[in-house]
């Protein structure tokens, strides 16, 4: 957060950011408006002071004195109104602070230039100067110092003129100069807070922005370790397949499901056969990826709505709803002859892999999920005492019997 405010600190005299960088940003978000107002308040400007030349014709008449003013007059607002194009254009004090900055200056030097052709109007002068100092600061959009540089000129040449052409005495011009001082003070001070406000405003809304940002990366990280503690709450690490819990809950919903609306469902017990003897022979690690590789053989040969786990050491278990029993037993026999299939490392040649399947099937009756594991693994015992590598299915009268 320290950072950030260093980041986004704003000067105590010129109102600007003092980061240069922070500083581009902000005047590059502001372009477009800075573009339209300059555009509308720079022709505001540019035919008020046209417009004065009405008042020039009452005081002078058609004479020498009338003929320049028209002609300074029509000049600039000539020129104003051009780089008011201009500026609605090309503009944005971003890149182009000269460009706004050109306005202020030929303002004020039309201003300055009545002087010497109207000195008797100097009363009226002064009014229309402070006007404008106040205009150059708080209406036309500009920076602070552009604005401040174009008011002193302003105000310094206008002084200067009045002093060389009107004949005022030095208690008459100190009187205008602490009148111009105080405008200049008052738009200083005004322009010096709208400026401040303004960027700090523009940096809270960027810190929020920030602040949205690392919650929103705070909040995706949480939702990727979320999903990332699930998968290893839920899969067995070494076949990626459903652990045992997650299983069990998942075998559950669809047997309640498949009781609901009548429909049988099947359930499989499969053991790797002979596996103490494969990692006995070939280690471990080979062990372990003949039942990695099984295990995918396995959920290869299953339908989407069917699901496996991995019930412990080298046995899975299966759930398949809305299966009949001579769908389940080709299910079981395909699945059999894929493990029976398996291609094997070439150190591994001699290795004949089977599994043992036992088939249990809940039709309509009420029958809980423990239940259909037992009756499966009594048929994958059955199973491995018949020889293994065969499938085994559950029929209830050989229980009654």
């Amino acid at each position: 957060m320290s950072s950030l405010k260093a980041h986004y600190q704003v000067h105590w005299l010129t109102g600007q950011f003092c980061e240069s960088g922070s500083e581009s940003m902000y005047r590059r978000s502001i372009a477009s408006r800075v573009r339209f107002e300059s555009c509308l308040y720079l022709t505001v400007a540019a035919l008020i002071f046209g417009m004065f030349a009405i008042s020039d014709y009452y005081l002078l008449g058609i004479n020498r004195e009338f003929y320049l003013l028209l002609a300074m007059r029509t000049g600039v607002v000539g020129l104003c109104l051009f780089l008011a194009f201009v500026i609605g254009r090309w503009g944005g004090y971003s890149s182009k602070v000269w460009l706004h900055a050109l306005p202020l200056w030929l303002l004020a030097t039309g201003i300055i230039l009545i002087v010497p052709l109207r000195p008797e109007s100097l009363p009226t002068q002064v009014t229309a100067v402070v006007v404008a100092t106040m205009a150059f600061y708080l209406l036309i959009p500009n920076l602070l110092t552009v604005a401040t540089l174009a008011s002193l000129y302003l105000n310094i040449g206008f002084l200067a003129f009045a002093g060389l052409f009107a004949e005022i005495g030095p208690l008459a011009m100190l009187r205008i100069a602490l009148l111009l001082i105080m405008a200049n003070v008052v738009g200083f001070c005004a322009l010096l807070r709208l400026e401040s406000l303004q960027r700090k405003q523009f940096a809270l809304l960027h810190e929020e922005r920030d602040q949205n940002q690392q919650l929103h990366e705070e909040i995706a990280h949480r939702k990727s370790l979320e999903t990332q503690l699930r998968v290893v709450a839920e899969r067995d690490a070494l076949t990626g397949l459903n652990n045992r819990g997650h299983f069990m809950k998942l075998a559950e919903k669809l047997l309640q499901h498949s009781q609901r609306e009548k429909v049988p469902f099947g359930f499989f017990m499969i053991d790797v056969d002979h596996f103490k003897a494969i990692n006995d022979t070939w280690g471990h690690r080979r062990g372990d990826w003949v039942l990695t590789k099984i295990a995918e053989v396995c959920a290869e040969c299953l339908r989407p709505t069917d699901v496996i786990g991995r019930f412990g050491g080298e046995e899975f278990v299966v759930a398949l709803p809305n299966i009949s029993p001579e769908d389940a037993q080709m299910v079981a026999e395909r699945l059999k002859q894929q493990v029976a299939d398996l291609p094997l490392q070439k150190e591994m040649e001699t290795l004949c892999p089977s599994v043992t399947i036992g088939i249990a099937i809940a039709h309509t009756e009420d029958i809980d999920l423990e239940t259909l594991i037992s009756r499966a693994d009594q048929m994958l015992y059955s199973g491995k005492r018949k020889g293994r590598n065969r499938v085994v299915m559950y029929v209830k009268e050989e229980e009654e019997g």
